[in-house]
């Protein structure tokens, strides 16, 4: 099989598709709903109809049937920041039409507050029925209607016209490509789809919502049956059938997001078809009427298709039909297909031809984007649904001698017919048809997916939303293949951040369903939250810690590489750090020498802060327990790395060196130890205010803990191999110096653990300072106790291990929130888990992250779950008066910009914009009156 057309059109990519549709109220469930060949028109009796269609319903020959949509009373006002009042008077049609615009972005994992590129709006929908039934039944309503048009508030006419159905849609989601109401009758959504095709060809933008809405009310109404007109006598729409007498109206709505095929390759998208072809034109006046269709035009518009795509007809696997059900339009439909499908081939029934219509019923405004949206499930499954209701051909249609077939069951697609590809048609009254040629996704190469934990962020305008996404993930999760570091970068990249957040990190899908279904919001609103780190001190060091991060972030690979190949060649070092860092079972006897384990750990919590700076999360105070202050000077801008990292091995040294002695830790406050101790015994730490430290010589210790167990204090030894912060370091304090400061680029504030207390950041240039500092005790419970009184309220330690953690939150309790980084020797886990939290909870709290860093590398974008709305009732019945929603506990009466779309990072507020016009507008009055 070959195409010998001119060479195919580059393609416009489908990467996103929404709506909603008779008995079906999402795409999921339409596709379930076209596989299984079910028909969900709705058919009532006569009682059910509404009030002003019931008087008809006595005639025998009134059909009581139509495509129902649930909810279309419903509307989350507040997320689209309409006024309850306003939404009240919109038509369902614009609210329905903004909401599955937006998810059609969201489900192509796109948030347009984010996307660089212009995105357009091509929609359209039917005459506003809303207007006429429900609000101008009130006399009041239509009389003030009428004499504001243009001239008044203007509300319910934004709120109700056509023209406004795809600006609206640029104005709340912020596009800022063309956004174009188009008007053609039963075509007008996949004209609009054509639309955006050529516009996305001509660049006029970089992706395009595209399709239409049908809601027409009342809902309850069925139709006069009159033979030989287009409406079904039972209700039921049987396409090219030989029962087929005419069609149901439904109401509906789609929307899909294209894009050009190359950007959407290159951006990971998912791609659900590919648009190869498309063409549009009108029949004029060669017809019978302005209503009747016409067989050369849909002819020629299906080969103008055909000929831009560069597609031989012999290729085409599946036609979805206009399908009008009507005796006549059936066989002029099937003609015109095969006039144009002739000048390729001869063959015969190896196309299968069908028609949502037999499902849904005619979508009218709608019907073409729901097609295309069928063909494009159906080229990307493989598979051909059945016609439902199709039991034997019309008898004015040949089948054996025409290119076509109808498919009766749920099959496979033909094999041979690769690519697949498929027609679909629309023909709108008054003669403008558009067809369009789709295809199959193409096939992506095969990747290697990096394995390892994932952080997966949600958030929600409420608590309540974020549960039920929440839940949505978690079903998700169970039935999806898709890898999960896809779903995390699509959930961290691809969605709008709302104020109630929760984070979770995994590494499964079964891990993230079973965390999902744990987490829990953020306790305290998400803010700012105020950032300490704190860094651990000597102790805590082991073999491989951090290992995980250096061969998965080049933030923290570059900062240890640095001090290692500073170290290396360091005369009071000269050894390969990364000996001990990278290898888990390296001599751990050796790294418990306080001459390498001082680096190590100052390497290790240099490298994390680093990383956590890269990913977004940085400190306003910092605090070092004793050789950690080191690392903080680096996180705080005072110490040069390469500086620090010298100065931190000069001190180990010289400690290692001196005399050796033990340390104990005592469960009691500062001042119930010190009358227990020997005089050549010290108080080294105060941890928090019923922990504390004493140092001193092997006897003195063992004194000390004799003296201490008889008072009854719960003590126990450290596994340190010197008494440190006691005088036995005198020595090494008197000859360490001071490191070279660069004070003036502070970026945090330093609380001393020698002092308790915020320091000057030239302190960390004085020798003095480090001697005392290696002397004195480590007053890590007072430093903590100062950041609290400075409003820190979220600790992170900095560090293996959650020591500083604990005592943070020993000494601090409920005011603040404390997180460590990284395992300890004992449970190390996975280094990138708990980094990967510590991002989390803080993105939960409020910070943004660089999600480059969080997660970097290529990723692709996949569907999921979308927003939950939280819809209310907004609906005026017919003979009641618009009250103007007066605000109450249920709906507030925010103004649009406190109600609107939260904007993402980045995007200015609106009081700047309003501040920026007003200036602009003085600057230009003030111009006026320099004038002469």
């Amino acid at each position: 099989m070959s195409d010998h057309h001119h060479d195919t059109m580059p393609g416009i990519a489908i990467v996103g598709m929404s709506g909603r549709f008779p008995g079906a109220s999402d795409v999921e469930s339409f596709w379930e709903v076209v596989k299984a060949g079910k028909d969900t028109v709705s058919h009532f009796t006569a009682d059910e109809l509404d009030p002003i269609i019931r008087p008809l319903a006595g005639d025998t020959d009134y059909v009581c049937a139509k495509g129902l949509l649930d909810g279309v009373d419903q509307f989350d006002a507040a997320f689209f920041g309409v006024l309850p009042r306003d939404a009240e008077v919109m038509d369902p049609q614009h609210r329905v039409f903004l909401e599955i615009c937006w998810e059609a972005l969201e489900g192509a994992g796109y948030d347009p507050a984010r996307y660089e590129g212009a995105i357009g709006c091509y929609g359209g929908c039917y005459m506003d029925t809303y207007v006429l039934h429900n609000l101008c039944s009130d006399e009041g309503f239509r009389r003030n209607l009428i004499q504001s048009i243009q001239v008044g508030t203007l509300q319910t006419e934004l709120g109700n016209d056509k023209d406004y159905l795809a600006t609206r849609v640029a104005f709340k989601l912020g596009l800022r490509g063309p956004a174009m109401t188009l008007q053609t009758a039963c075509s007008t959504s996949l004209v609009s789809i054509a639309t955006a095709c050529q516009a996305l060809e001509s660049y006029s933008c970089d992706m395009a919502l595209a399709g239409g809405v049908t809601i027409v009310l009342p809902q309850l109404k069925g139709y006069q049956y009159k033979e030989g007109s287009m409406l079904s006598p039972d209700g039921v729409c049987r396409p090219f059938d030989s029962k087929a007498a005419g069609t149901v109206f439904s109401n509906g709505a789609a929307v899909v997001l294209l894009k050009r095929l190359d950007d959407a390759l290159a951006d990971g998208d998912t791609i659900h078809a590919v648009i190869r072809g498309y063409a549009m034109n009108n029949d004029g006046s060669g017809k019978v009427s302005y209503t009747a269709p016409s067989p050369e035009g849909q002819s020629e518009v299906i080969s103008l298709a055909l000929g831009m795509g560069g597609i031989d007809a012999r290729s085409i696997g599946y036609v979805e039909a206009h399908g009008t059900a009507t005796p006549l339009g059936d066989p002029i439909e099937v003609a015109g297909l095969t006039t144009a499908y002739r000048q390729d081939t001869e063959d015969t029934q190896y196309c299968c031809l069908g028609s949502v219509k037999a499902n849904l019923g005619h979508l009218d405004v709608a019907s073409g984007a729901i097609g295309l949206i069928k063909t494009a499930l159906c080229l990307r499954e493989g598979v051909l649904p059945p016609l439902a209701h199709f039991e034997a051909p019309n008898p004015k249609i040949d089948f054996e001698t025409t290119p076509f077939y109808v498919n009766t069951e749920l099959r496979p697609w033909p094999e041979g017919q690769t690519p697949r590809r498929a027609g679909v048609s629309s023909f709108g009254v008054g003669g403008t048809n558009v067809h369009l040629v789709v295809e199959q996704p193409p096939v992506r190469a095969g990747r290697t997916i990096s394995e390892g934990p994932c952080l997966l962020p949600l958030s929600a305008r409420s608590v309540s939303a974020l549960e039920i996404a929440a839940e949505r993930l978690e079903a998700y999760l169970g039935d999806t293949h898709a890898p999960l570091p896809d779903i995390a970068a699509t959930l961290q990249r691809g969605r709008r951040v709302f104020a109630r957040r929760g984070a979770i990190v995994a590494a499964t899908h079964e891990e993230a369903a079973d965390a999902i279904g744990r987490m829990r919001p953020a306790e305290r609103p998400a803010g700012s939250p105020r950032i300490g780190f704190l860094f651990t001190g000597q102790g805590a060091q082991y073999p491989g810690m951090g290992r995980a991060l250096y061969h998965s972030y080049p933030a923290y690979r570059e900062t240890i590489d640095r001090i290692a190949d500073t170290l290396l060649h360091d005369e009071a070092f000269g050894h390969d750090l990364r000996d001990w860092l990278l290898d888990p079972t390296a001599d751990a006897e050796a790294l418990q020498r306080t001459e390498i384990a001082q680096p190590a750990l100052f390497a290790v919590e240099a490298g994390v802060s680093a990383l956590l700076g890269a990913m977004g999360v940085s400190p306003e105070v910092v605090i070092g327990h004793s050789v950690g202050e080191i690392a903080a000077g680096v996180a705080a801008g005072i110490l040069p790395l390469e500086e620090a990292a010298r100065f931190v091995a000069k001190r180990g040294q010289l400690m290692g060196e001196m005399p050796k002695g033990a340390m104990l830790g005592v469960r009691a406050s500062r001042e119930e130890v010190e009358p227990h101790l020997p005089s050549t015994v010290v108080v080294a730490g105060v941890n928090s205010p019923m922990i504390t430290v004493v140092s001193g010589s092997f006897e003195a210790i063992e004194t000390a803990e004799a003296r201490l167990s008889l008072a009854g204090h719960n003590v126990s030894r450290l596994k340190v191999s010197h008494g440190f912060h006691s005088s036995s370091m005198k020595e090494a304090g008197y000859r360490l110096g001071a490191p070279m400061v660069t004070p003036g680029a502070a970026k945090a504030t330093i609380i001393s653990t020698a002092t308790g207390e915020g320091l000057d950041p030239t302190s960390f240039g004085e020798a003095g300072y480090w001697r005392d500092q290696m002397l004195g005790p480590v007053l890590f419970a007072p430093a903590i106790e100062t950041a609290v009184a400075q409003g820190i309220d979220c600790l992170i330690e900095v560090g293996p291990g959650s020591t500083l953690t604990s005592l943070s939150l020993q000494t601090a309790g409920e005011d603040i929130d404390a997180v460590a980084s990284l395992g300890g020797a004992s449970d190390p886990g996975d280094d990138r888990a708990h980094v990967l939290q510590v991002a989390g909870d803080m993105w939960a709290r409020g910070v943004e992250l660089d999600w480059e860093t969080v997660q970097p590398g290529s990723y692709r974008r996949v569907p999921l779950p979308t927003y939950p709305f939280e819809r209310k009732r907004f609906w005026i019945e017919p003979g009641e008066a618009p009250t103007g929603a007066a605000p109450d506990a249920e709906h507030p009466l925010e103004s649009p910009e406190q109600a609107a779309i939260e904007a993402p990072p980045g995007v200015r507020p609106v009081e700047d914009l309003v501040r920026q016009q007003l200036q602009i507008v003085e600057a230009q009055l003030a111009a006026l009156r320099k004038r002469p």
